[in-house]
Parts: C-alpha cells; sequence; structure tokens
C-alpha cells in the first residue's frame, strides 16, 4: 500500500509539473515576437541624413551628454520660475539633474528607479515623476534615433512636408511596438531635428496626454551638433524651456554617479 501511494503521489506530481509547463509555453506561444519593422524608403532616407547632419558617427557613439544652464518653469503661459541646472544623461535612460543655486535639488534616475535628493535627505521620486523621464528618455530625438530605430515592430512613413515653427519641415511618422504614434518634424534644408510629438494614454487617468519637445539653436559640440534651445508642451501648453550654454559628451563620472549615493 505505501508503495503504491507513493506511485500515485509521483504520478499527480509529474502530472502537475507537465500542465504547468504546457501552460507556461502556451502563453510564451501566446505572444509572439514582433513582426520585422517596416520603414519607408523615403524615411529612412530622411532619417540617415539627419545623422550624418548631427555628427554621424561621433553623434551615434555619444554615451553621455553634460550640460548647463537656465531652467524655466512655466504655469499658465507665465514663468513661474528659474533656476540654474547641470544635467547628464547616460544614453539611454539615465540622468543625474540638480537644480537651484544654494542648496540644489538633485534627481537621479536610473532605468525604473529614481530618487531626489534634497536638504531634507533622500526620497523615492513618485512614479508619475519615473514615468515622464522614462517617456522623455524614449522619443527624444537622441534615443529615438540611436535606438528606437532598431526595435521591431515599427511602422515607419514619409509623413510629407510642413511647416514648423516658421521653419521649412519634413515630417516622419512613426508607431513602434507599443502603438505610441511619433511625430518627427527635421529642417527641410538642414536636416536638423525641429521638434518631435507623441501621443500616450495615462495609465492612472485613462486619458490621452500630447507631448512636444521643440529644440533649437543648434551648436557644435565635439562634432556634435546639439541644440541649446529646448522647449517642452504637454497638451499644447508650454511647461519648461531650457537654455544649455554649456554641452560635453562623454564627460568623465563616478561609477555610482546614478545612484543616490553618487
Amino acid at each position: 500500500m505505501v508503495n503504491s501511494r507513493h506511485s500515485q503521489t509521483g504520478v499527480i506530481a509529474t502530472g502537475l509539473l507537465l500542465l504547468a509547463f504546457a501552460t507556461s509555453t502556451a502563453r510564451t506561444q501566446d505572444k509572439p515576437p514582433a513582426p520585422p519593422s517596416r520603414i519607408d524608403p523615403e524615411a529612412q532616407a530622411l532619417f540617415d541624413n539627419t545623422i550624418q547632419a548631427l555628427g554621424g558617427q561621433a553623434f551615434l557613439q555619444a554615451k553621455s551628454l553634460t550640460t548647463r544652464g537656465r531652467l524655466f518653469a512655466i504655469a499658465e503661459g507665465v514663468t513661474a520660475g528659474f533656476a540654474p541646472f547641470e544635467s547628464t544623461v547616460e544614453f539611454p535612460d539615465k540622468r543625474r539633474f540638480s537644480y537651484g543655486k544654494d542648496k540644489p535639488v538633485i534627481l537621479v534616475n536610473n532605468g525604473e528607479r529614481g530618487w531626489q535628493l534634497d536638504r531634507y535627505g533622500v526620497i523615492r521620486q513618485k512614479p508619475e515623476q519615473i514615468r515622464r523621464w522614462r517617456i522623455a528618455a524614449r522619443y527624444g530625438y537622441e534615443s529615438l534615433l540611436r535606438q528606437l530605430l532598431h526595435e521591431p515592430g515599427l511602422l515607419v512613413q514619409d509623413g510629407g512636408k510642413d511647416f514648423v515653427d516658421n521653419l521649412p519641415a519634413r515630417v516622419v511618422e512613426i508607431t513602434d511596438a507599443r502603438q505610441v504614434q511619433v511625430k518627427f518634424f527635421v529642417h527641410a534644408v538642414k536636416f536638423l531635428p525641429i521638434r518631435v510629438t507623441y501621443r500616450l494614454l495615462n495609465p492612472d487617468t485613462q486619458e490621452w496626454e500630447e507631448y512636444a519637445e521643440v529644440y533649437g539653436d543648434y551648436r557644435n559640440s565635439q562634432g556634435v551638433q546639439t541644440p541649446m534651445h529646448l522647449t517642452r508642451f504637454l497638451d499644447g501648453d508650454r511647461y519648461s524651456e531650457v537654455f544649455r550654454n554649456f554641452a560635453e559628451y562623454n564627460a568623465e563620472h563616478p561609477a555610482n554617479y546614478f545612484t543616490p549615493g553618487g
């Protein structure tokens, strides 16, 4: 009887393992890999021209960007405050950003993690802060040209010509594997990025949000054309404006720079 019970137990355990394996396999098969990207040849040619205009290999091989300048916060169309800032971004999704004079506030982001350091100590960033940083890091022109265009599942189409921010522009329309729709505007003659817009669903409010970044005042820094003036919009309202007076690529920083103790 004992052997019989052990045998029955073994059969049941084996059956449960096989069921778990089959369920896991079925779930894996339910999520097929993203299809190959479809990129219009005219759009690909425009990307190639834009990368060359930005500096070619010098742009593509840049690992980090350190900038300094002034940040203006805007509310209801009026400047609500301004502060000096220093920012180091390590592509694609790490940053250390400080703003303020005497006792600056420091924001540190490393992928899905984020912290705020101020005179009172260290606290975790709110999920919405981290979400917005990751969105900006993913869909800004730097990550768009370096990383996003190499992901599977893209649909990229030539959007024709337009007149944007008082400049003649060529437009590329992108839908990524997450079904986020992006419009990328570049100067029709200089091929430098002018504006990026993208539309996402806010997971908390279940409302659509329209983001835009506008780039201007390009200057050469170590062979890379770098925008020194950036303006950001949310749902058509301007909420921040950045004026850079310094830009350096691939500056050295400590190994723990993107942690609270860095």
